[in-house]
């Protein structure tokens, strides 16, 4: 068997530009690339807006202790994406809007002690977004 090595600038799916489809390990399933792909990420301290590192990350505002709205630098399609929160002490972080949905621009967290359940600002705050980009 001879390795081989694909240096590519610029993927498009032959049918679509946007539908590339992979193959699960097992052979029975596919998945579109694009579905899979995180398009955003932000990397922050949670005693100020100073991201470590970003993707997709426009700004952070401090909305108060605990609380923040992360900016996309590219919109989000709609509202329904998914977002994936970790902090740096087990504490319980959650992601939340005050209107109950996420706006294609931004989104808002929200980390809380999980024993008084009272916000608290972290050391780290990491999220992920998946979902479909405007």
């Amino acid at each position: 068997i001879m390795a081989s090595i694909l240096k590519v600038d610029d993927l498009r799916g032959n049918t679509a530009a946007g539908d590339i489809t992979i193959t699960s390990e097992g052979g029975s399933a596919t998945m579109q690339l694009q579905q899979g792909v995180a398009k955003a990420w932000f990397h922050y301290d949670g005693s100020g807006t100073t991201f470590a590192d970003s993707f997709n990350g426009a700004s952070a505002t401090d909305d108060g202790t605990g609380t923040y709205t992360m900016t996309f630098t590219s919109a989000m399609s709609n509202a329904n994406y998914a977002v994936t929160v970790s902090d740096d002490d087990g504490g319980t972080t959650r992601a939340f809007t005050h209107a109950k949905t996420y706006a294609t621009d931004s989104f808002s967290t929200r980390s809380s002690r999980g024993d008084t359940g009272a916000n608290t600002d972290k050391t780290t705050v990491a999220t992920a977004v998946h979902g479909d980009l405007a």
